[in-house]
């Protein structure tokens, strides 16, 4: 029989670390190799784990609640194995044991430490204890190289075990320092008001959920980062309309879905981007990066009221017909917590549409690092002047709000205005000829 190791997978290209929310196998049960052996939230979404063995479960190494870095051993697997002799087999156990002290060792101390070991803690300025924070070796040295005084450090979030700081978070102080932008707290603790809040006999208290303390902190984290300016524009979508409803049945028994407006409304997004490549940016520090894909966010309402938003990447190499099968798909599997976290990474522009809560515009917060999101108001009939060759005349229109925010750091209201302009002159001038 042989010991390994499992450890936490790479589940993303920007994933880092992941919590534990439930094993789904126990010490001493049986598993086949990629039968799924506990469940994790990332910061992106919740996915099952397969295990890369079969065997025996041993040990269980991290706990529910446990948030654990990739790479970190997260369970023992006794599997089927040779073993040269029994004086061979208990070195190899010794040394496994040893292994397995060490690495966990290093996850309570949460930090590795210094690659230097002749270097004495004793000699670093920063006080390995202040009033009741722990400092590790690691942060204390980058406070030193970093000229942070003990009280800057003690004012540091701290997202680790007991709002312990680590390297993460120092180095966002750091980057915070040079570039003036806002450090926002850790997931765990969201940003409080700061205003008492009273509660009287009867009121029922609620715990956030893991994913709305995530919205929670990353809606404050982008009003701090991110001067907000909304545009409005009001579009004719008459003709998007009378298309959409001579041809739904028909495609919903084609290809079993819905042909909703959503897949219309980003093809003249993706349009408007690459008329305007200076909206599908983003900014790093005083740098303006120029994003090449446009990735298009969308987000979509879970059966808990929360939001998530589900990336269509490279969205300019659809046509509308493939579009459409994009969003049904991501938004299906959104709602049956099926995404992958590579689908909600990497998105440049994102689209809300509050019209399907009957809301006719919005002013929407944007999606960190992107600049922009455009917000699709309900589609109503309204009277409007018609002009024809004899004159004008009032009909019977279809119209919805287009509600733009960007931020103004590096989007001006011409260039912001501009954009959803150009989004509802592509919707209005919509080819009603096409068939999907």
């Amino acid at each position: 029989m042989a010991l390994v190791e499992m450890f936490m997978p790479k589940m993303g290209e920007s994933i880092m670390e992941a919590t534990v929310l439930s094993w789904l196998k126990q010490e001493g049960d049986s598993i086949d190799q990629d039968e799924s052996l506990l469940e994790v939230a990332t910061d992106k979404v919740d996915t099952e784990v397969p295990s890369t063995h079969a065997g025996v479960i041993k040990e269980i190494l991290a706990k529910e609640g446990d948030v654990v870095e990739v790479g970190k051993p997260i369970a023992l697997i006794e599997t089927a194995g040779d073993d040269s002799g029994d004086n061979g087999k208990s070195k190899k156990e010794d040394g496994e044991k040893r292994k397995i002290k060490e690495l966990r060792s290093n996850e309570l101390d949460e930090e590795p430490v210094l690659a230097d070991a002749n270097i004495s803690i004793e000699q670093y300025s920063i006080p390995k204890t202040s009033g009741n924070r722990f400092y590790s070796p690691l942060v204390r040295n980058i406070a030193k190289e970093e000229g942070i005084s003990v009280g800057e450090l003690d004012s540091i979030p701290g997202s680790g075990k007991g709002a312990r700081v680590t390297k993460k978070d120092i180095l966002a102080y750091v980057k915070v320092k040079k570039t003036g932008v806002p450090i926002s707290r850790p997931v765990s603790a969201p940003v409080s008001s700061g205003i008492p809040v009273s509660i009287s006999a009867g009121d029922e208290i609620i715990e956030m959920d893991r994913m709305r303390k995530m919205i929670s902190e990353r809606m404050v984290q982008s009003k701090q980062i991110s001067p907000h300016v909304t545009s409005f524009v009001e579009a004719d979508v008459t003709r998007i309309v009378k298309w959409r409803n001579k041809y739904k049945d028909s495609y919903k028994d084609k290809y079993g879905h819905s042909l909703t407006f959503t897949p219309i409304f980003i093809d003249a997004v993706v349009k408007a981007i690459k008329d305007y490549p200076m909206i599908n940016i983003q900014v790093d520090g005083l740098k303006i990066i120029v994003k090449r894909d446009i990735n298009i966010g969308m987000a979509v309402a879970l059966p808990t009221g929360n939001l998530i938003v589900p990336v269509i990447k490279n969205a300019d190499q659809y046509n509308l017909k493939g579009l459409a099968q994009a969003v049904n798909d991501l938004a299906v599997r959104a709602r049956g917590n099926k995404l992958k976290p590579d689908e909600l990474t990497g998105g440049t522009y994102s689209v809300s549409n509050v019209g399907s809560f009957g809301n006719v515009m919005g002013t929407p917060i944007i999606m960190q690092p992107q600049v922009a999101i455009l917000a699709l108001g309900a589609i109503q009939k309204k009277p409007a002047v018609i002009e024809t060759p004899d004159g004008d005349m009032i009909g019977i229109r279809h119209k919805m709000f287009l509600s733009h925010s960007y931020d103004h750091r590096v989007v001006d209201g011409a260039l912001g205005g501009m954009v959803v302009r150009k989004i509802a002159d592509y919707l209005e001038d919509f080819d009603d000829t096409q068939i999907i």
